[in-house]
């Protein structure tokens, strides 16, 4: 089989050297097998996405040597495509509107955590009634669309990580997560399943920060009928301190070193050099 695979970034800031160091893994697996790199612009999250940082993901790539096979996709492009696969999940009975605030699930007394440190959904809005749900949306209630867990998850499932082999999912662990809000019309976890099963894609190559979310992302190929592919997930870079580099921590851009006269061959450098220290 063909290896195909992506490199995936939100235009919500300039890309920093752990970019960096996720786009050329990803690329470098491609190349090596003879097979497709490709690029993916997720913007769906209108409010902070921007279009000169995507345009800027285009030219830093460029300049780092990374190229890339076929055409850009831009998410935000292909909004009723993931409307489509919500409503085949809706008409399966597998969502239900959530009326809740992100303070009311944060306020749950003793709410416990998903993986990625969120606040475990207590399954509040579950058991309202269909008359209320359709009196509370009639009334321009603001509302989210979550998956019901316990009634999607069926057979066992596992996914394939490289050098770890077969690893059961426990995607109740999310609780009945969002997967789109009036604002976002796909979440995350349903736009990058979608994308990767229609993209053909057969290599995630990611961060191990999104390794949980994998469980989650399982599920939805399972429900959708999509094909699987297998995953790599990479170590993340850290600064000298031991941080992990991160735009909410101001990591220092691939154009700030660009314009403080580094060149693409010093930014592997660096990158070399902050694996070998990690």
């Amino acid at each position: 089989m063909s290896v195909v695979t992506r490199f995936a970034p939100s235009p919500t800031g300039y890309l920093h050297l752990g970019h960096a160091f996720s786009a050329l893994t990803a690329w470098r697996r491609a190349r090596e097998a003879g097979g497709k790199f490709l690029l993916r612009l997720e913007d769906i999250d209108i409010a902070r996405c921007r279009a000169e940082f995507a345009t800027a993901i285009l030219e830093d790539l460029a300049w780092l040597g990374i190229d890339w096979d076929g055409e850009v996709r831009v998410q935000s492009q292909h909004l009723a495509e993931y409307r489509a696969a919500l409503d085949a999940l809706a008409a399966r009975g597998l969502l239900y509107p959530c009326f809740c605030t992100r303070a009311d699930i944060a306020q749950s007394a003793g709410a416990p955590h998903t993986p990625d440190n969120a606040p475990l959904y207590p399954g509040t809005c579950r058991q309202v009634s269909l008359d209320e749900r359709q009196a509370r949306i009639a009334a321009g209630e603001r509302y989210a669309l979550r998956l019901n867990v316990a009634r999607a998850v069926g057979a066992r499932l596992t996914f394939e990580e490289e050098g770890e082999g077969a690893i059961p999912c426990h995607p109740a662990q999310f609780g009945d997560v969002v997967l789109a809000r009036k604002d976002a019309p796909g979440s995350y976890h349903l736009c990058v399943t979608h994308d990767d099963a229609l993209q053909c894609v057969t290599l995630v190559t990611r961060g191990e920060d999104l390794k949980s979310a994998t469980h989650l992302h399982r599920l939805l190929q399972a429900l959708m009928g999509w094909p699987v592919p297998t995953y790599a997930h990479h170590e993340l870079l850290a600064d000298t301190t031991g941080r992990r580099l991160a735009k909410r921590d101001r990591a220092m851009t691939l154009r700030e070193l660009r314009a403080q006269g580094n060149t693409a061959a010093n930014v592997r450098e660096m990158i070399a050099a902050l694996r070998t220290s990690g």
